[in-house]
């Protein structure tokens, strides 16, 4: 445990790029964007705490752990992947399904998070209505991403802590939603109200 964990460099140093990776995606300005920049810190900040930090989950569950599962050592690193560990996949986590699938959501989280607020940024120039891009599949794709990265992360690393963090945040980042939309429709009127019919708030809809 002593070298697997207590790495609070690490801590720091990998909640610091991925925030601020984030940071440069979103700009946040008013006080519901750094609402919903704070929500995703927090996880990621909670994330890996427990990832290089101190390992929660896994001192809570040990002794279910180590009877369920005799031949790990649940306080190397590699079996903190507990998805990995729990299916049996063998070999290096790293290379599992889980992780690999957790690559492929946070980075398409980012790249989502990277489109959107380009067009939004563009929008907020113009004073108009983000219709392109991401935004005419979906009228959040921001809090989308975020939900997305998160996700990923949790598959590679689940935890107490992020499993009760995550559908809070989807709950607040629902009513962010809620609260923009009412805002927007102030703003454009019957423009937003046209757009709005069109386009689903979260989850696109098939092509014919």
């Amino acid at each position: 445990m002593e070298n697997s964990y207590g790495l609070w460099s690490l801590v720091i140093i990998n909640s610091l790029v991925f925030i601020i990776f984030a940071f440069s995606f979103t700009k946040p300005k008013t006080s519901r964007d750094w609402r919903s920049f704070g929500g995703f810190s927090a996880f990621i900040i909670a994330l890996f705490t427990e990832m290089y930090g101190f390992p929660l989950t896994i001192y809570f569950f040990s002794g279910w752990l180590s009877t369920k599962f005799p031949g790990i050592d649940f306080f190397a690193h590699n079996s903190g992947h507990l998805f990995e560990d729990f299916f049996g996949w063998g070999g290096d986590p790293h290379f599992g399904p889980f992780h690999i699938a957790s690559y492929i959501l946070i980075i398409y989280g980012f790249t989502l998070l990277s489109k959107a607020w380009k067009v939004l940024y563009k929008a907020q120039s113009e004073h108009t209505l983000a219709t392109t891009g991401p935004y005419a599949r979906i009228r959040h794709p921001q809090y989308v991403g975020f939900v997305i990265i998160m996700f990923g992360f949790f598959l590679q690393w689940p935890t107490i802590l992020t499993l009760i963090m995550f559908p809070i945040l989807v709950w607040m980042y629902t009513r962010l939603a809620k609260s923009e939309e009412k805002d927007s429709q102030k703003e454009f009127g019957e423009l937003w109200n046209e757009y709005a019919e069109k386009i689903p708030a979260f989850i696109p809809r098939q092509k014919n």
